[in-house]
């Protein structure tokens, strides 16, 4: 028998002021666009933002309804604008952060396990590592340099060739 490991390292900050300017500002804009996220059952408000590689920012935010399964989260909302907007454009981060009127922001939250597939089969079509800025509308700020970090021995289209 055999024993396998994994452990990753990220790097955490106190606070936004400790970020670069261009992390800053990103993580600024997931926090300011929770604002306009759609829930008004679990009241949990996600904004997510990218920085695409052309230079453009693009944002997003959770959406819920009744049928409360079919909610869309914002990194899946901001993965789908992208495409959308500009098919095969590299994504260099993306910053989420969140609001609740139940909890305190206070710290960082990390993508769903649907949002890290989804976010990992973004990364490797692009052929690019997609750099993750974490936290919320206070606090700590984690930076994790590849999503491939977020979930080991994911699931991928070479397991179905």
């Amino acid at each position: 028998m055999e024993q396998g490991n994994y452990s990753f390292q990220y790097d955490v900050y106190d606070d936004i002021s400790q970020l670069s300017e261009q992390d800053a500002l990103l993580l600024a804009t997931a926090r300011k666009v929770t604002e306009k996220a759609y829930a008004p059952y679990s009241r949990f408000h996600v904004g997510a933002a990218a920085l695409l590689e052309n230079g453009e920012t693009v944002s997003s935010t959770n959406q819920e309804n009744a049928s409360y399964p079919v909610g869309i989260c914002a990194e899946r909302v901001l993965l789908g604008t992208i495409s959308s907007l500009y098919p095969g454009t590299s994504i260099q981060a993306i910053a989420v952060s969140y609001n609740s009127e139940e909890i305190k922001s206070d710290h960082p939250i990390s993508p769903c396990g649907m949002c890290r597939q989804a976010l990992l089969e973004t990364e490797l079509v692009l052929k690019k590592p997609i750099r993750l800025i974490l936290g919320g509308q206070a606090g700590k700020v984690y930076v994790i340099n590849t999503v491939r970090s977020l979930l080991p021995l994911a699931f991928t289209g070479d397991e179905l060739s």
